[in-house]
């Protein structure tokens, strides 16, 4: 639409609270905001507003790992370890096509070292003063473009190896760019196997979910830090060290990673910033039907969707936000993944939250190029890291986490379970030091430094509108075959099946799609609507949208990933004004590669505090 717009601003100031009584807003350009370090910058890819030319870009944390610094673990505890660094299998990464397994020209193991300490977090989180600069300036800066000095006259520089844990003190110095210091890509150059290059940066995601890490006594099972209780904690310390790294080398403490608003009508396009050639920001791996080229592509959350009206697009995707992060999650695992523990098998895409299932995964498929064979950059957990969006999307779902804590809802958003807190992870701090950090002390993002400047919600008050009549049971049970008959099933088509309800009308129940087999080497998605009698499986944002399923191929030992889909029916119910029903129809749509998923059942029962 020629009326949205995209923008990014990084303020000092805290979050403000959310206005509960706005009504369900229109479709029109709203403010757009970026992670901070509680300092005040802006960064507008529409050409308006002042821009920091060192609040870009990215690279991320490198991380890595050791499994001897946790001792002393006890029997009734069992946190995910940090992998061990000697063991990295240089040429684990592989992905599978047409049933073959297929090695990638990748290495993603880190460089070695046996030296490791725990981490401690910065005590300081005094508001860092940062000037401003033009966009060009800006898009010289990171990863190897010209140096540049800073706009203020100062700059405040933290020292004494405070991020260790050791002297807090501060001290004024002249930046006047005239020293120039190492960029990322310089490094991937002048020394490749420094962690803090871009290259040693980007394989992160490859290191870590593609397969060459091992869980720790665990020879064989693969360590993966996505679809699970880990995915939010363990994004939030990549970003961390990413920025403490890069801040390092453009000599800016205060640097801080832009996020990405696409939850926002005025950010659901490709930031302008990106997508120029030739700039740091750039990667040519990238949809090239969704290059702004004149006109703006609108994201769409609704992967797999053909539908090319802004206005439909925006209102479906703001329908998803909405039960992403409101009207579906009755518990904390729900939102955050469920329970990864120390032995256990990696889950499959139905075991990550709400958030990581939804819209996360949507950019991923959206960014990337359908024209490479596996997707890549963004469409494929091995190369997502190499293009520099990855980190302005991340820091956005990253900002997920931080409103879904601060909306009241009639369940506990913490979780306790000491597997959780104690699960640690390895990376390497922006001096070189390997460094132990767990998923307890990523809990309080204000503790590490960061703040997201507040940026409209419009998604918070787009529940879908409630039906004034409820379905005619009778009549859409007609084109339904019953579960015993239908499953089990591959998806070539779409199903309508009938569902017995433990309970008559608007009970607490799950919507539990069972054994779901799918090829861990495609991109796969299909919807879930109950007693849609309007069969426009393009428009989530009706009642009758239960939810979905969705998977970016990646590499697993396993050809297939098996896995069951739980869709809370509560507020649903509500919305479809359901009747005193005793059974439900399920509609069950393929949407991409339908013809790669089995499913083995499908069965509504009580939903489990």
């Amino acid at each position: 639409m020629a009326s949205l717009q995209s923008s990014f601003t990084v303020l000092a100031t805290t979050p403000t609270p959310r206005n509960s009584s706005l009504s369900k807003p229109s479709l029109l350009p709203t403010t757009n905001a970026r992670r901070s370090h509680r300092f005040r910058v802006s960064c507008s890819s529409n050409g308006g507003g002042g821009v920091d030319r060192r609040n870009m870009l990215l690279g991320l944390g490198g991380l890595y790992g050791a499994s001897n610094l946790i001792s002393g673990r006890k029997a009734n505890a069992d946190p995910i370890l940090p992998p061990d660094l000697s063991q990295c299998d240089p040429t684990g990464a592989t992905t599978t096509s047409g049933g073959q397994t297929v090695s990638l020209d990748v290495d993603c193991c880190p460089p070695y070292t046996d030296i490791q300490s725990d981490y401690k977090l910065p005590s300081f989180t005094t508001p860092r003063p940062s000037g401003g600069g033009s966009s060009s300036e800006m898009q010289n800066l990171e990863f190897g473009g010209e140096s540049a000095g800073t706009d203020t006259d100062e700059d405040v520089v933290i020292t004494g190896n405070q991020e260790e844990g050791g002297a807090t003190s501060s001290q004024h110095t002249q930046n006047t760019g005239e020293q120039e210091s190492p960029r990322m890509r310089d490094l991937d150059v002048t020394d490749p196997d420094d962690p803090r290059g871009f290259t040693q940066q980007a394989n992160i995601h490859c290191a870590y979910c593609n397969g060459p890490y091992d869980q720790p006594d665990h020879p064989g099972l693969d360590l993966q830090v996505h679809n699970s209780w880990l995915f939010f904690p363990f994004h939030r310390w990549y970003l961390y060290f990413f920025e403490r790294i890069l801040g390092s080398l453009i000599d800016d403490p205060t640097f801080a990673i832009p996020y990405w608003n696409w939850d926002n009508p005025r950010g659901m396009f490709m930031p302008e910033m990106f997508t120029f050639p030739g700039t740091p920001a750039y990667d040519a791996n990238r949809d090239p039907s969704h290059i702004p080229t004149g006109t703006n592509p609108v994201v769409t959350l609704n992967v797999g969707s053909t539908v090319t009206d802004p206005v439909q697009i925006i209102s479906n995707n703001l329908t998803q936000m909405y039960n992403e992060m409101i009207g579906t999650p009755a518990s904390a695992t729900d939102f955050m993944g469920q329970p990864y523990r120390d032995g256990d098998a990696p889950h499959g895409f139905s075991g990550g939250g709400t958030s990581e299932q939804g819209s996360h995964t949507a950019i991923h498929v959206w960014v990337g190029d359908p024209n490479n064979e596996y997707n890549e950059d963004m469409g494929n957990f091995y190369s997502a890291g190499r293009d520099p969006l990855f980190y302005c999307h991340h820091a956005n779902v990253d900002r997920m986490w931080t409103l879904w804590k601060d909306i009241p809802a009639d369940y506990s958003k913490e979780i306790t379970d000491p597997d959780f807190l104690k699960s640690a992870f390895m990376f390497y701090d922006k001096n070189k030091n390997l460094v132990r950090v767990t998923v307890a002390d990523a809990l309080d993002y204000k503790r590490m430094g960061y703040e997201y400047e507040p940026s409209n919600t419009p998604w918070m008050n787009y529940r879908p509108q409630q039906r004034l009549v409820p379905a005619n049971l009778e009549s859409l049970s007609k084109t339904a075959q019953t579960v015993a008959k239908l499953f089990p099933l591959t998806l070539n088509n779409t199903v309508k099946v009938i569902v017995p309800k433990p309970a008559t009308g608007k009970a607490d129940e799950t919507l539990v799609i069972e054994n779901i087999v799918t090829d861990n080497t495609k991109l796969v998605k299909f919807g879930v609507f109950i007693n849609d009698e309007d069969d426009k499986p393009e428009e989530v944002d009706r009642a009758e949208y239960a939810g979905s399923f969705t998977q970016l191929p990646h590499r697993v030992k396993a050809k297939q990933s098996t896995g069951n889909l739980r869709l809370n029916l509560k507020e649903l119910y509500e919305n479809i004004n359901i009747a005193d029903d005793k059974s439900v129809v399920v509609t069950i749509v393929p949407i991409i590669n339908g013809s790669a998923v089995t499913i083995g059942s499908v069965k509504i029962v009580p939903r489990v505090a």
